[in-house]
This record gives C-alpha cells, sequence and structure tokens, in this order.
C-alpha cells in the first residue's frame, strides 16, 4: 500500500507534497504508525535505539 499523505513536523498541517510544506516550507513526515507485527524480530534493537536517544536529550538538557 503507498501512502500518500504527509504532515508538516512545523506547522501540523497535512500536505500530498514530499518535500516540503507548501505553506511553511518545514519538513515533513509520514504520520501513519508503523506496522505491528508480535513476530517482531527487530523490536529489541528498536527499544534500545529509543532508550540510548532518550537518555542522550536527558543528559543534553541537563537533568
Amino acid at each position: 500500500m503507498v501512502w500518500l499523505l504527509r504532515r508538516c513536523k512545523k506547522c501540523d498541517r497535512y500536505t500530498l507534497k514530499q518535500d516540503a510544506c507548501p505553506v511553511c516550507g518545514g519538513p515533513v513526515k509520514m504520520p501513519h504508525p508503523a506496522k505491528f507485527s508480535l513476530d517482531d524480530r527487530y523490536r529489541k534493537y528498536r527499544l534500545k535505539m529509543r532508550r540510548m536517544a532518550e537518555e542522550t536529550r536527558a543528559q543534553g538538557s541537563g537533568l
């Protein structure tokens, strides 16, 4: 299935443009969540990366 809809990270508007938001020029991303599977082989790696990113953000903010 092809996802055409995008959402601007700056103004939270939806668009069909894939490169930039036509209203504010901000970057766009796919608003759809990733597919869920109970048999996800890469779950542990994704969770590890998420935890590492949270720790990095916490250290960067001085907490």
